[in-house]
This record gives C-alpha cells, structure tokens and sequence, in this order.
C-alpha cells in the first residue's frame, strides 16, 4: 500500500523492515561510497548498528573477466545481511555477476543506476541508464531473473530538471521484480549541489508498493525524520556524512551513542589498523589518507597547516596513527551534529 496519507505515523528508526525474504535490523542504512565503504568501513558501520550497508559500486563485466579489484571489493567478514551493489551497461554482464555474487553469500543484489561520477555515466553506466529507460529495464530484468536473492535498485530523481523519470522506472522495476528502491533526491547534473528534494521522493512512493529508502543531505535524527514525513518511504540511507564517522548511521538510528574524543581516536586507531591489515602498508596508506582527512576536519579542525600536511603525506605508519588518534583525543570535541550530508 502506498503511503500517500501525509498524516500515516512515520516508522521509528530503530524498526525493523524486511527486503523479500531478508529481515533489516533498523531503517538507517549506509550508502554505498566507491572509495569509502570497503570492508574495514563496512564493519565498522556495521558493530556500530548501521541497519544494513552495501559494498563498494562492482563493476559487473570487470567481475565476470575476474578482475582482483572487483573480487576485492565482494569481501565480507559477520555482516548480515551482506548486500553487493553491481553496476553496469550490459544485460549479460550484469545477469552472469549477479550469479556470482549470490553464489559468494549475496544476501541481496543492488542495481546502481544512481552514481552520478562522469567515468560511470561515461560508460552509459551509473545515473546513465536513466536516460533510457527501456535498455535500464533490460538490465533489471536480467538481473531479477538470475538469481533467488532479492533484488534492489538505487537511481536519482532523473538525468537532468526536465527528466524526472524516477517514478516511471520505478512502477517498471516493481513490476520486473525488484524487491526494494533507493532514492537519492538529486538529477544526475546535480551531482551533489544544491539542496536535495525530499518532496520529489514521494512521486516514487505514490508509484510503488515495495519499500522506498530515502537519501540525499541526512546528516542528524531530525533530518532522518522530516525526509520520512516528506517522502513517505520507510527507511533513510545516509553517506557522506557518515565519513570520517563510521558510526554515525548507528547513532542516527538509536543503537549506539555519540563517542567521545577519546573514544572517537579509539576507533579512528582501530579503523586505521583495519585499512592497514586489509590493504597492505603501502596500498593501505593511500587508501586511509582520505579517511585521515576526514576525521582531522571533523575532530581536530585546529591543528595547525604543517603538522595536518606531514600526517596526510607521512608514509611513517605509526607518525600518522599517533599523531591522529592524539590530535582528535586532545581536542576535546565532541562530534559535529550537522556537517558534509549525505
């Protein structure tokens, strides 16, 4: 039944919800982040009481070929539900990886015609499919009729302003068998600027009966509320801001509380290791410099220019570990409620 009564309760965050046959433990989700939601992220959201999170964009025909990258990115280590999010142009690639996935413990399968990052839609990947709406189905499709598993999907509003599509790809993608849709409130050619329009999500609601996840600038538990209440969907799924804060879906949805600045540099100490043990030293590092970033902004917005540039640019394992993990316990903040959304 779709909730067009603005005036329905709204579900509490903390609810459960199911996706088909698999069970949801809360309705904050985190996005999938190329880049950012790797596996030592991922368990790290996921201990902190993320109600699901959703591996790094793989790209379908890279893994078919067997690609390291691709096979890298389908780890997973205690997180259930694990969800694989493929992305692709082609029906056949996009149905034989969907095979693979679900043949290496996929819980559930997510379809990525949101990415709006010109490598992808240059591919007519991504927020590209949008555009065609017709050849986006083909792969959906082939996707839902691969495999048992559930099979979801996440898009924008539409390509630009004067193709607000989402509505009609989505009433399409229900009837195809997907069991779940996932809408960022921006046009492709938005990228992230401007506001996302949580009143233009509710054209998706009114046009589907499975569950609706909204997304787009969620940064506090206020947020997460009035995108439900404007949007009518059941569930909120949060991105950026989650970054250099791997619990933060968890606080959003009531199951873990604010840490401290001693206990943000714990985790900060312990993330670190884990990109450290998962990548290798000298690829971990590269990896874990964005994330350095993240949390120096976030939690240590004081430290001086030249010893935040020696941190970003050491290749000294423990200089940057130390220095960080002191830097934020010593800066006495406690975490920014509001900031870079989602």
């Amino acid at each position: 039944m779709c909730l067009k009564d603005m005036h329905l309760p709204l579900p509490a965050l903390s609810s459960s919800l199911r996706i088909g046959n698999v069970e949801i433990r809360n309705r904050v989700a985190l996005a999938p982040m190329s880049g950012v939601t790797d596996l030592p992220f991922r368990r790290l959201a996921w201990r902190f009481g993320a109600g699901f999170v959703v591996t790094e964009m793989v790209a379908s025909r890279e893994l078919v070929c067997n690609a390291a990258e691709s096979w890298a990115r389908l780890k997973n280590s205690g997180i259930d539900p694990h969800i694989v999010q493929l992305a692709g142009r082609e029906a056949h690639w996009m149905a034989e990886a969907a095979k693979i996935v679900e043949a290496n413990g996929a819980d559930i399968v997510d379809i990525n015609m949101g990415c709006p990052a010109k490598k992808v839609t240059g591919g007519y990947s991504g927020s590209a499919l949008m555009r065609d709406p017709d050849h986006a189905l083909s792969l959906i499709e082939a996707t839902v009729k691969a495999v048992r598993v559930p099979v979801t999907l996440k898009m924008r509003l539409g390509w630009d302003e004067n193709s607000i599509n989402a509505p009609l790809i989505a009433r399409r993608a229900e009837a195809a068998g997907v069991q779940a849709i996932t809408i960022h409130g921006r046009t492709r050619m938005q990228f992230y600027s401007g506001k996302a329009d949580w009143d233009a999500i509710r054209a998706v609601r009114d046009a589907i009966s499975i569950p609706l996840i909204a997304n787009g600038d969620v940064d506090a538990v206020a947020d997460a509320t009035e995108i439900l209440r404007r949007s009518g969907a059941d569930a909120v799924m949060v991105g950026r801001s989650c970054q250099g804060r791997p619990w933060h879906a968890g606080v959003l949805a009531g199951a873990a509380s604010q840490p401290d600045a001693a206990a943000i540099a714990a985790i900060f100490a312990e993330h670190y290791a884990m990109m450290l043990e998962f990548y290798g030293s000298e690829i971990g590092l590269r990896h874990a410099r964005k994330h350095v970033a993240w949390y120096l902004e976030r939690f240590a917005p004081d430290i001086a220019a030249a010893e935040k540039a020696e941190i970003l640019t050491s290749k000294d394992v423990k200089l940057v570990s130390d220095r960080v993990a002191t830097a934020i316990a010593c800066s006495g903040l406690e975490p920014a409620r509001e900031g870079m959304a989602a």
